[in-house]
């Protein structure tokens, strides 16, 4: 079997799940098309780029193996029909979160072998990240209709995972080594709204399926592992003030770290309601300012969409202010792109390419510095962190080994990064404390403390 994963980090668990599967029914993955017997492709269907690179990786597969099943969220859209009129050889399309489907279109067109060795599957199933972090998917699809996006058209509505069965996964990662777990969905903050919080279990004693319990049960587990849990995805509902004061005052004791994942997506009131998003960015700069003074080391990062349709030059100046009275410490910012089947691609006055691109150059330009101020408040600061890997750095006798790490307030692959001038000798997966001795816009360069 051949394998492609594309897309986000709920993808990537799509994707591990399907592994996971494949593995325990004895299916071995090659790592070229050429040694596949068939290929399965998880795409992106989110933004036009996505779809672009999806359609480009099926293809590819197509022209290199030419048996290949589509999964994912573009294989969501029109029912499976936009990938069959793209590439009518694929064997099969199904949408997100499809494991089922998929074993079920593997097994009609490459059938399973006979007597799996189940004992070849990890316990913690396969995983596409490093060794020793993991994603943990806590619910799947979405009950907001914000009118940018088609993920509940492609995913569903909110189905949470029950907590027991959340715990269990978690504590099958920690065991097998994993000292960082990401927790993602589509809305974090809204887990177990749809099963009304109803009570769960976990070793034994009774747990309510919401957030708030979960981030507390996840804390305790990972403190016994001295392990770091990390929140992606969250909304900024009452209850994330709890959660808030549940975070870790000092990191190397392990536990939910202090940082947070809220995607706020705009500042101006009226783009905030064309976007179907909450209004209220004055409330909004109070909860930050509260959370900070809850807990003063407490990392926020947030994704914004500038060119939204009617943006207008004064509501793109609302949303450069608030990222200055924000200060927030790690941002992303997309020019709006519409999107098939996105309700906000009926809004009148478009904003010009040219004038969204500007406008996200300048809202970088407005971060970077605001970035670059925060770090450097950093320096001489002693900071635990997880090491990445270790990379060589110079060229001939200057050439040296320096090892690559991230802080609490980092994420994988999203933020920034600790590079530590004498961690050569560090293994990926340990741990590290380090005194800060450089910053730059996004990074920063430490020594081994003391």
């Amino acid at each position: 079997m051949g394998f492609v994963s594309l897309g986000c980090p709920k993808a990537l668990v799509d994707s591990e799940q399907i592994l996971t599967q494949l593995k325990a029914e004895g299916y071995a993955i090659a790592p070229s098309y050429e040694g596949a017997d068939l290929v399965v492709v998880n795409t992106c269907g989110f933004i036009d780029a996505a779809v672009e690179e999806s359609l480009e990786a099926i293809g590819e597969a197509l022209a290199a193996n030419g048996r290949v099943i589509v999964t994912g969220c573009l294989g969501a859209k029109d029912g499976g029909g936009l990938v069959r009129e793209a590439h009518p050889k694929v064997l099969a399309v199904t949408g997100p979160h499809a494991t089922a489907e998929v074993m079920n279109a593997v097994h009609a067109h490459l059938p399973k072998p006979h007597d799996p060795f189940v004992d070849l599957v990890p316990p913690q199933g396969v995983k596409l990240t490093p060794r020793h972090y993991a994603y943990l998917k806590i619910s799947e699809g979405c009950n907001h209709r914000c009118t940018f996006c088609i993920i509940p058209s492609m995913r569903g509505d909110l189905v949470s995972r029950p907590l027991g069965e959340v715990m269990a996964e978690a504590e099958r990662l920690l065991r097998a080594g994993v000292r960082e777990l990401l927790v993602i969905s589509q809305d974090t903050s809204a887990y177990g709204v749809d099963v009304k919080y109803r009570t769960g279990f976990w070793q034994g004693r009774p747990v309510r399926t919401r957030m708030t319990e979960l981030a507390r049960e996840l804390d305790a587990l990972a403190r016994g592992h001295r392990a770091w849990v990390r929140l992606h995805y969250v909304y900024p509902y009452p209850h994330v003030d709890d959660v808030i004061g549940l975070m870790a005052d000092d990191p190397s004791q392990g536990g939910l770290v202090p940082y947070l994942d809220v995607p706020f997506q705009h500042a101006s009131p009226r783009i905030l309601k064309l976007m179907k998003r909450p209004a209220a960015p004055e409330r909004v700069l109070e909860r930050v300012r509260a959370w900070r003074a809850a807990k003063p080391d407490l990392a926020i990062r947030s994704t914004f969409i500038v060119g939204f349709p009617g943006e207008t030059e004064d509501e793109f100046g609302e949303l450069l202010a608030f990222l200055e009275d924000a200060q927030l410490d790690r941002v992303g910012c997309f020019a709006y792109s519409p999107v098939e089947g996105a309700a906000a691609n009926a809004l009148p006055d478009a904003v010009p390419a040219e004038v969204k691109e500007a406008r996200q150059a300048r809202f970088m330009d407005v971060q970077a510095r605001i970035s670059a101020s925060r770090l450097a408040a950093k320096v001489g600061r002693t900071l635990d962190v997880l090491v990445d890997g270790v990379e060589v750095v110079g060229r001939g006798s200057a050439r040296r080994q320096v090892a690559v790490a991230r802080s609490a307030a980092d994420a994988p692959e999203i933020d920034g990064v600790v590079r530590i001038d004498d961690g050569g000798g560090l293994a990926p997966g340990s741990f590290a404390r380090v005194t800060v001795a450089e910053a730059d816009t996004h990074d920063l360069v430490a020594k081994l403390a003391p």
